[in-house]
């Protein structure tokens, strides 16, 4: 069973910058697309940003600017980088991986880390 295992949240000032790792296997890497989701309290998750397994990164347009995401495959790592940090960026952080197959069915293969909590405040 592969496993997704995040690190890096806690509590930061508004102004600050924060990085978020995400530990996996080299064949979750090789293979599945990389997200990135928050979920601020009393709100929905939101998809923050993606990489996928070539290395192109794209990311949701509210947060464009502020976060970078990128991988280490020595060290089997993708990391979130959240700069300029706002209280609204306040949430768990998960870790989400995510392959297919376009066949017939359709094949899928979902994983999520526990979620790691950044909290933005003075």
């Amino acid at each position: 069973q592969e496993q997704l295992v995040e690190s890096g949240g806690g509590s930061v000032q508004p102004g600050g910058s924060l990085k978020l790792s995400c530990a996996a296997s080299a064949t979750i890497l090789s293979f599945y697309t990389i997200n990135w989701y928050r979920h601020p309290p009393g709100k929905y998750r939101e998809l923050v940003a993606t990489i996928s397994t070539s290395g192109d990164t794209s990311y949701t347009t509210s947060m464009e600017g502020r976060v970078t995401i990128s991988r280490d495959k020595a060290e089997n790592t993708v990391y979130l980088d959240l700069l300029s940090a706002k209280p609204e960026d306040t949430a768990v952080y998960y870790c989400h991986a995510h392959w297919e197959m376009m066949t017939m069915p359709p094949q899928e293969s979902d994983y999520w880390g526990q979620g790691t909590q950044v909290t933005v405040s003075s």
